[in-house]
């Protein structure tokens, strides 16, 4: 089965060997998003509100580059470096995302790409 690879000058280049996404049939495969400024590729200034809305801007712009939308996610993976920021996260996701919300998972992780503090990576289906 071929694929397609899906980029967007609205999001972050890839800092390594990785598409920003990948299409395969209807489904959209995200790399993991970090809270980079897409112009200058440097981590936003802020606290993990700040860093979570930047993250999930990147992987609504590299959503629609997929002819795609929030809305179409199906599943999340979550990673912060301090769970005990769970609920800040939760807030910050509910201005992206309404019910019936994605399948997700939120993972407690020793460290990211370039020192964030959260990432996000999603599978999205497409019509």
């Amino acid at each position: 089965m071929s694929f397609q690879t899906i980029h967007t000058e609205k999001a972050p280049a890839a800092i390594g060997p990785y598409s920003q996404a990948v299409r395969v049939g209807n489904t959209v495969y995200f790399s993991g998003q970090i809270p980079l400024d897409p112009a200058t590729g440097t981590i936003v200034v802020g606290d993990l509100a700040v860093q979570a809305r930047r993250a999930f801007d990147n992987l609504r712009a590299v959503a629609e580059a997929a002819n795609g939308s929030l809305s179409k996610i199906v599943r999340l993976g979550l990673y912060l470096t301090d769970l005990e920021q769970f609920a800040v996260v939760n807030a910050v996701m509910q201005e992206y995302f309404q019910a019936p919300f994605p399948a997700r998972s939120t993972i407690q992780v020793s460290g990211l790409p370039k020192g964030a503090d959260f990432e996000v990576d999603a599978v999205m289906v497409i019509d």
